[in-house]
C-alpha cells in the first residue's frame, strides 16, 4: 500500500523544533545558563499555551462544554497561537471528527488503531485526510464566532507574534533575548505540543476504562497531570459534553478550576455538567460486563451470573429511586416546599442505595 505523500512543512517543523530543544537549550543552559526569569516564564508560557488548548480551543469551543466572553476567547485565541497547533476553527473540526469516529482508521483522522506514532504525530507528516482538509461544514456554529475568525484569517501572523516576538521582548526586558527564546519559546513549545499530543496516543493505550470499552480512550492521572486534567480520557469520551474531564475533588484538574474561576468572576456561564445518575450507571455498567467476563469459565457460570444479574438490578433500582427522591427534592427547595418528609425520604433512598452498592462490590470482588 502506497503510504500518502510528505507534508515536508510539517516533517521540518517537528524535526528542527525537537532537535533545537534536545540540543540548544541544553547546550545554552551549560555554556551560559538560564535564570529563575526564564524558568518562571516557561512555566507561565506552559500553562498560557496548554490552558488555551485544554479550555479554549477543547472545552469551549469543540465541545461547547460552556460559554465564555469576548475577552476570554480573545486570550484563549492568543494562547491558542502560543501553542502552536493549528487555529481554532481547523482544531475543532478535527477534534468533532474525531469523537465521531473514534478508532475508525478510515474517518478519525488520529485514530488510536492505527499504532502510536500515528496517533502521536505521523497523522500530521502525511497528506492521510487531504480531502477534507478545508471542509469545515462541522464546525459552522464557529464560524459565526468573529474571534475564532479573526484568528484564523491571521494565524500565522498571531504564530510568530507569540513564539518570536513575545519571547524576544521579554527577553530584551530581562537582558537576554536568545535564553528567552530558548526557554519560553522553543522549549516549551515542544513540551506542551507533545504533551497534547499524548492525549491522542499514550491516553488511548495506557490507563483503565471504568466508564466504557466501546472504545480505546483510557483515564490515567499520571497524563492528566502533563496535561491539565485533560487524561481522564474514558470519562470524556462518553460524556463529552461535560466542562470537567477530572469529577472528582481529588482529580487534578486545572482546567476545570480555571472554568469554574471564569464562572464565578461572570467570564462564564452555562457550565453543562453531566448527571452524577448516568455517571454511576455507565460505572455499574462496566463493573456487571467485566465480572460477567471472569465468571464465564466457571462451572456453575450460569447461576453465579443469575445471581450477578439479580443484584445489579436492585442497585440499579435503588439508585434510579435515590436520584428521582433527589430530584423531587430539588424541585420542592425550588419552589419553597421543601419539609423534613422529604428529606427524610432522600436520606433513606441514599442509605438503601450505599448498602447495596456495598454488597455490589463484595459479590464482585469475590469474582476478581
Amino acid at each position: 500500500m502506497n503510504k500518502p505523500p510528505l507534508i515536508w512543512t510539517n516533517v521540518a517543523f517537528f524535526l528542527i523544533t525537537f532537535l533545537g530543544a534536545a540540543i540548544l537549550v541544553p547546550w545554552y543552559g551549560m555554556t551560559q545558563g538560564y535564570g529563575l526569569t526564564e524558568w518562571l516564564a516557561f512555566i507561565g508560557f506552559a500553562f498560557a499555551s496548554g490552558l488555551s488548548i485544554t479550555a479554549g480551543y477543547h472545552r469551549l469551543w469543540s465541545h461547547k462544554t460552556y460559554k465564555a466572553k469576548a475577552p476570554v476567547r480573545f486570550l484563549f485565541a492568543l494562547g491558542g497561537a502560543l501553542a502552536l497547533q493549528n487555529s481554532a476553527l481547523h482544531w475543532s473540526s478535527d477534534h468533532r471528527v474525531h469523537h465521531k469516529h473514534v478508532d475508525n482508521n478510515d474517518k478519525d483522522p488520529y485514530s488510536a488503531k492505527m499504532g502510536f506514532w500515528y496517533s502521536h504525530i505521523g497523522w500530521m507528516l502525511r497528506e492521510y485526510q487531504s480531502q477534507r482538509y478545508h471542509d469545515y461544514k462541522n464546525v459552522r456554529d464557529l464560524q459565526n464566532d468573529k474571534i475564532v475568525m479573526w484568528q484564523h484569517k491571521y494565524y500565522l501572523a498571531l504564530v510568530i507574534l507569540m513564539n518570536v516576538g513575545l519571547p524576544a521582548f521579554l527577553g530584551w526586558l530581562n537582558g537576554d533575548i536568545l535564553a528567552m527564546l530558548l526557554m519560553a519559546g522553543l522549549l516549551r513549545l515542544v513540551v506542551v505540543q507533545h504533551c497534547t499530543f499524548f492525549i491522542n496516543s499514550l491516553a488511548h493505550v495506557w490507563g483503565s476504562q471504568p466508564y466504557t470499552d466501546k472504545n480505546t480512550a483510557r483515564d490515567n492521572g499520571f497524563i492528566a497531570l502533563l496535561t491539565y486534567g485533560e487524561g481522564y480520557h474514558n470519562f470524556h469520551h462518553i460524556f463529552e459534553n461535560d466542562y470537567r474531564n477530572g469529577i472528582h475533588w481529588w482529580h487534578y484538574d486545572p482546567t476545570k478550576w480555571l472554568i469554574n474561576s471564569l464562572n464565578w468572576c461572570g467570564l462564564a456561564r452555562d457550565l453543562r455538567v453531566t448527571p452524577q445518575e448516568r455517571i454511576e450507571t455507565a460505572k455499574l455498567k462496566m463493573q456487571l460486563q467485566r465480572t460477567q467476563d471472569r465468571v464465564s469459565t466457571l462451572s456453575n457460570c450460569d447461576e453465579v451470573l443469575e445471581k450477578l444479574q439479580a443484584e445489579y438490578e436492585i442497585l440499579k433500582s435503588h439508585l434510579a429511586d435515590y436520584y428521582q427522591a433527589k430530584k423531587e427534592l430539588l424541585e420542592a427547595k425550588r419552589k419553597q416546599l421543601a419539609n423534613k418528609q422529604l428529606v427524610q425520604q432522600v436520606d433513606e433512598m441514599k442509605q438503601r442505595f450505599i448498602l447495596q452498592h456495598k454488597n455490589w462490590k463484595l459479590l464482585t470482588a469475590t469474582y476478581a
